[in-house]
């Protein structure tokens, strides 16, 4: 019943219980004073300790008397008392401080508990608090469900002190991020380079764009998001990971990528990617090549060379099943949205079209008649009559749309039904393609180095992967180098490949005319072969018109080395060998190729595989068989081998050994 139980009586300063003995009212001098010094209001009639009373009065008199000041006496035990505005709860050894339940088995609560409630739930819990045993585990206070009885608390400079001292101990034990893009010295620019693929002045340079959307909020920077951004485009790491290095929720996280890619589309996308970003005769003079110019264009009125591809984003199987059927990719074998490049002959991104979905209705011929009949940001207005579309054989249904639109475009060429191999002309026209076409392929792969771009997409990033290439193609066209960068030998280049697509392979028709594919007798196996031209790799570029082919050599001179491929010379013509490789695609097939030399040059090239009827350079295996008789094996620096063969760390199923069978074993 009300008015029952004990009573306590608190000094209005400093809190402490008071005695009977020990106990005073306040005044209404007093009053005035507690006011002006400690902005507490109290009222006649309270409650004040003798001490804290005692102290008043001294304070008030050194007040009036300044030079008694020298001969105050210092009160340790009661300190100046200053009232916070920090949520509390009450005090008592009967209640339990969280949920006001009554004893008898109550828990004190002990100093690192209540400076960890405080933290976590700012209310602050009077020393020497107590709670139900429930409310304690390993140490911690895990109930959250406490009943807050005031608003404010008085403390004592000595409480105060403690209190700060403890938080600092706090602060100076949470580890540290490393990942600090606010301060100058703690990351190298090797550091930015290898988690945002930028170097800290890039860094810098980009964030100036990112500012312009975006403002500094108290969970993280302007930098500090913007890395962010980066490294999860960089790396693909996981939300629950990211969030770990940066010390911050997911939550907080996402809207820092999403602040993030809303800027730079706003801000930074549009000054760096598609058409309206750059005038056509700025890609025409510094961003495509001089040989792409002299074997497709016109040096006398240059015309703008574009090479088109797609490229896959990988997405996760949705529960939507129209929109499941809609991504899925026959030719993959897994789900997909499909963006289209457009790109220069240098690498330079002009324009990323998509993404679009991956269902046969939108293969690459129909998204390309797609983008130009819909004028997908403004080409039309931008591509004129007689510039020139590079792509691959998927186009081959927008041939005629482009040529109603006065666009040339130049294609690999078919191989013809029932043919194993391109004649001479096709592959020597595929080969002038393909020596200009392969940057598309380059700039797709750097798309991909952004790891994120490269990872299964969860579904609901769908919305936001076009921004996401989109920024990545950007970030490339403005801090990245080109990809095919222009030399004083590239219209000799072109010069010499335009010639020798009219020329005939005499190889070719000399094999076939005498059969030297079909009869073996004519050769004899050589261990080692002399007579052979030395090469140097130089003259090895020369014959190969490029380096592709020259890059697969020591894997194709592997092959041959460990397997069981011979070199054969003509037994009445010295000067003319033979020689079989594997396939490196298919285990069951072996091409068979012919070199004709004298002692100081290569002749004539002809292999036997779909390109090798080619003069403009030579195939892979042509190229294989050059390397290692004219180059490697003379250089005793180049090893002949291509890659570790991890082989021998695996179990091969198909080896079976009659002893470990079932059936060797004979009952008796």
């Amino acid at each position: 019943m009300p008015g029952f139980g004990p009573k306590f009586f608190n000094c209005i300063l400093c809190n402490c219980r008071t005695k009977p003995n020990n106990r005073k009212h306040v005044l209404r001098n007093t009053v005035k004073y507690l006011r002006k010094n400690f902005m507490l209001e109290a009222k006649v009639g309270d409650v004040i300790c003798s001490k804290c009373n005692l102290m008043s009065s001294k304070k008030k008199n050194q007040l009036r008397n300044p030079k008694a000041n020298q001969q105050a006496i210092s009160l340790e035990p009661c300190q100046d008392v200053i009232c916070l505005p920090i949520n509390t709860t009450v005090k008592s050894h009967a209640y339990c401080c969280l949920c006001k339940r009554p004893g008898p088995k109550l828990l004190s609560v002990s100093s690192d508990a209540r400076i960890d409630f405080f933290v976590r739930e700012n209310t602050l819990l009077p020393g020497g608090a107590r709670c139900c045993p429930n409310h304690i585990e390993d140490g911690r206070i895990v109930n959250g469900n406490y009943v807050q009885s005031q608003t404010h608390v008085q403390m004592d400079s000595i409480s105060i002190m403690d209190l700060i001292s403890k938080l600092k101990d706090i602060v100076n034990a949470i580890p540290t991020s490393r990942l600090d893009f606010d301060s100058d010295r703690d990351m190298s620019d090797q550091d930015y380079f290898n988690l945002t693929g930028l170097s800290k002045r890039h860094f810098e340079d980009l964030c100036e764009y990112v500012s312009q959307g975006m403002r500094n909020t108290p969970s993280r920077s302007i930098k500090t998001s913007l890395g962010i951004f980066l490294l999860k485009m960089k790396s693909g790491l996981p939300n629950k990971t990211m969030a770990t290095l940066f010390n911050i929720s997911k939550s907080s996280l996402r809207r820092a990528i999403s602040s993030v890619r809303k800027a730079l589309m706003s801000s930074f996308v549009p000054n760096y990617l598609g058409f309206e970003h750059i005038a056509k005769q700025d890609i025409i003079s510094d961003h495509t090549r001089p040989l792409a110019q002299f074997l497709f264009g016109n040096n006398a009125d240059p015309k703008a060379i574009l090479v088109i591809d797609g490229t896959y984003i990988y997405i996760q199987k949705s529960n939507n099943f129209h929109f499941q059927r809609r991504t899925y990719s026959v030719h993959k074998g897994r789900p997909l949205v499909k963006p289209m490049v457009i790109c220069s002959s240098s690498g330079y991104f002009i324009s990323i079209l998509g993404p679009y979905f991956a269902d046969m209705k939108n293969n690459d011929a129909a998204i390309l008649n797609h983008a130009m009949m819909r004028n997908a940001d403004t080409i039309r207005q931008w591509v004129q009559e007689e510039d020139v579309f590079i792509v691959d054989r998927g186009f081959r249904d927008s041939l005629q749309v482009l040529e109603d639109l006065g666009i040339k475009a130049q294609m690999p060429s078919f191989l013809k039904k029932g043919e194993k191999q391109l004649s001479n002309e096709e592959a020597n026209s595929s080969r002038l393609v393909s020596k200009v076409r392969w940057v598309v392929e380059s700039a797709n792969a750097r798309i991909k180095k952004w790891k994120y771009l490269n990872n299964v997409l969860p579904t609901n990033q769908v919305p936001f992967i076009g921004d996401y290439v989109r920024i990545v193609c950007a970030i490339s066209n403005k801090f990245a180098p080109p990809l095919a960068r222009t030399t004083t030998d590239d219209e000799h280049l072109a010069a010499k490949m335009r010639y020798l697509s009219h020329q005939k392979n005499h190889l070719q028709q000399y094999v076939l005319e005498n059969g030297l594919d079909r009869r073996s007798v004519i050769w004899k196996p050589i261990d080692d072969l002399e007579g052979f031209p030395r090469l140097n790799e130089e003259d090895l570029s020369n014959i190969t018109c490029g380096s592709y082919q020259l890059r697969l050599s020591s894997s194709y001179i592997q092959e041959h080395i460990e397997g069981d491929a011979d070199i054969f010379v003509h037994k009445e013509d010295p000067g003319l060998i033979q020689v079989k490789l594997q396939s490196r695609h298919v285990s069951s097939r072996k091409y068979t190729l012919w070199i004709q030399f004298n002692e100081t040059d290569v002749l004539a090239t002809y292999c036997k595989c779909r390109a090798g009827a080619r003069v403009v350079g030579v195939c892979s295996h042509v190229a294989a068989v050059l390397w290692f008789l004219g180059y490697s094996r003379h250089e005793e620096r180049v090893s002949p081998y291509g890659v570790q063969n991890w082989g021998d760390s695996l179990e091969d199923a198909a080896l079976i050994d009659d002893s470990d069978s079932d059936d060797s074993v004979v009952e008796e």
